[in-house]
């Protein structure tokens, strides 16, 4: 619990002196409420004694003291008012720092990080983890953290005024923290549970829509909703098991402070009435018995969620902890463009993929990447791209181990163009201008231009306006391809990885992409993974890939004329090319 509490003030980082601030704000707001309760309990005495005789009132004294009551009871509500304007704000900011982070951080560890991490684990820790620390966290250490500090001075203030009552209270507020240890340590130990089963919650749930289409043309509505009624059982049984440990020690927490509060009020009626207590004290002591726990009665609550808000901490920071590829890189400025392969093995897990591969792309020139699925093709793009760091040997970019580069200044020599296409829920113009965000209107349709699609865009209601949905849904194949090449000439890298490109449109567009593609490759070096011959009989250089080596090297016309894998994949090709109906 104080450990908790100790993360959540480092959390605020440069916002510690408003959380400070803030406390201060809450613990004077606390006081100035208590504060017409001394007023009235003061102004009730003094009746009472009137009335015995004993003292003559003062009536004026009843407006004064409506008047003071009326002072303390704004006083409150500026203090707390300022309270809110100080802490409340915090979390907000750093909540959306640390999105960010996440995000940064996620863009520099391997793409094998995420054949580790479940992608319902990222996306439960960035929005229900950070969501409970952004609306939760300053309100519950405020709760903790002001109830104690204000039970503390009300104690010192009892304790100056009569000891022997004061202990009442004392034994009260130390019983209510032995039990909310009890709830402490019952939420910290089922919080990763918890946790575990939201993420489970939020994996299925996304497969189960992602799956939609498969699961209505196969029929499989029941079998595919499996995994998702799972998740959702699980999560109903843990947050019941949690509630259900959590309501008896929270119940014997109220019942501590509640008793104390009676036994307070008790021996204070017995002191004044045994005359040991004036009779004004006597009612004072008796109206605070049933405010004094005030602030501690909610630290059930907070005791509660700080040990979720603990779990969501401890993921956020394995999340922007992660092992990043680049944590060693620099900026690197390229002269030349050259690529180089030198006994490179790579594997995913125990399958090994690529074994001892070494080939020179040399700069502005093309090659093309050919062979059997499963191959390696891919696999070399992305250890170019370094999606992935080789296990062995070395890759040079312009002389340079791919390994000395951060990510984004080794990414910003490299334009991609693959064959799933993902556009953002954004505008077409969003979508192209991603690959330079500063490009100018004339610079983004130049390049939409170049890319042919200018065409298809400006037909739309909203022009470059137009909002595609999520991964670009609302456009064609072909559209969708056309934008990222937009995209990839508008931010003109020197080098240019095509990963098939054009294999899964229809004729007229792939004319309309080739086409893009010759604007994209003008002066740059390319490297293209194909399976048409229209796509790589012109390379510079064909590399035929196959079991994890390069297998063979050369122009199409010194391959073909040699009996080896590309020459059964030419003569493959020109019969699948050349196929007809039979009559």
């Amino acid at each position: 619990m104080f450990k908790t509490v100790r993360r959540i003030i480092s959390w605020c980082g440069d916002f510690k002196g408003k959380l400070y601030t803030g406390f201060v704000f809450s613990f004077f707001s606390t006081w100035f409420a208590a504060m017409p309760v001394m007023v009235a309990a003061y102004t009730i005495g003094m009746l009472m004694e009137d009335a015995r005789g004993n003292e003559v009132f003062d009536p004026k004294w009843i407006g004064l003291s409506l008047g003071i009551i009326a002072i303390f009871v704004f006083l409150r509500f500026l203090f707390d008012y300022m309270r809110a304007k100080f802490q409340e704000t915090i979390s907000y900011e750093l909540a959306a720092r640390d999105r960010l982070a996440v995000g940064d951080a996620l863009k520099r560890v391997s793409l094998g990080y995420f054949q580790q991490v479940n992608t319902g684990n990222i996306l439960n820790s960035v929005t229900t983890g950070l969501n409970t620390l952004e609306t939760m966290g300053m309100r519950m250490i405020d709760n903790f953290v002001g109830g104690y500090l204000n039970f503390l001075c009300i104690f010192l203030c009892l304790l100056f005024f009569a000891p022997g009552v004061s202990l009442i209270a004392l034994a009260g507020g130390g019983l209510s923290f032995l039990f909310l240890l009890l709830v402490s340590k019952h939420s910290a130990q089922n919080a990763p549970r918890a946790a575990k089963a939201g993420q489970d919650l939020a994996g299925a749930t996304l497969e189960y829509a992602r799956g939609l289409p498969v699961v209505k043309s196969f029929g499989q509505g029941g079998a595919s909703m499996a995994a998702m009624s799972k998740a959702c059982r699980e999560s109903r049984d843990i947050c019941l098991k949690i509630e259900w440990g959590y309501t008896p020690a929270n119940c014997m927490h109220l019942l501590a402070l509640k008793t104390a509060s009676v036994a307070l009020a008790g021996a204070s009626c017995y002191l004044g009435l045994t005359g040991r207590m004036s009779l004004p004290f006597m009612l004072l002591f008796c109206f605070f018995s049933f405010s004094i726990f005030a602030g501690l009665e909610p630290i059930s609550d907070s005791a509660h969620v700080l040990g979720v808000i603990n779990n969501a901490m401890d993921q956020l920071d394995a999340l922007k902890a992660g092992n990043f590829i680049d944590k060693d890189g620099k900026e690197i400025a390229l002269s030349h463009y050259d690529i180089e392969f030198e006994n490179v093995s790579f594997g995913y897990d125990s399958r090994k993929v690529l074994k001892n591969v070494s080939f020179t792309i040399s700069e502005k020139t093309s090659t093309a990447i050919v062979g059997p699925s499963g191959s390696g093709k891919t696999t070399i793009c992305s250890l170019i791209a370094r999606f992935y760091d080789a296990q062995e040997g070395t890759i040079r970019i312009g002389g340079h181990d791919v390994r000395e580069f951060t990510c984004d200044s080794l990414l910003s020599n490299i334009s991609m163009v693959f064959q799933n296409v993902y556009l953002f829920h954004d505008t077409i113009r969003n979508n192209i201008c991603f690959g330079k965000p500063g490009a100018t209107e004339e610079e983004m349709i130049a390049a939409a231009k170049k890319a042919c699609c200018h065409e298809f865009i400006t037909a739309l209601p909203d022009g470059y306006d137009t909002v595609v949905g999520e991964g670009g849904s609302t456009l064609s194949g072909g559209e969708k391809q056309r934008i990222s090449i937009a995209r990839a000439i508008l931010k003109d890298a020197p080098i240019i990885i095509l990963d098939e490109a054009t294999a899964s449109v229809d004729p007229e567009n792939e004319h309309l992409i080739q086409t893009a593609i010759s604007e994209l490759t003008k002066g740059k070096t390319i490297i293209t993974i194909a399976h048409r011959l229209a796509t790589i009989e012109n390379a510079d250089q064909i590399l035929v890939v196959d079991e994890g080596k390069i297998a063979q090297r050369g122009t199409h016309d010194e391959l073909v004329k040699v009996k080896g894998r590309y020459q059964s994949f030419v003569e493959m090709r020109r019969r699948a090319e050349g196929w007809k109906i039979k009559a």
